[in-house]
């Protein structure tokens, strides 16, 4: 695997689990959105 492909892999994660974690703190507290 490539540098480049490696540097996508970690930054797509991390998107994702950004992305969850924002979900999931939206859907426990609303009230903050």
């Amino acid at each position: 695997m490539s540098a480049a492909g490696t540097v996508a892999n970690v930054v797509g994660g991390l998107l994702a689990l950004g992305l969850i974690g924002y979900l999931f703190v939206a859907l426990i507290r609303p009230e903050k959105f």
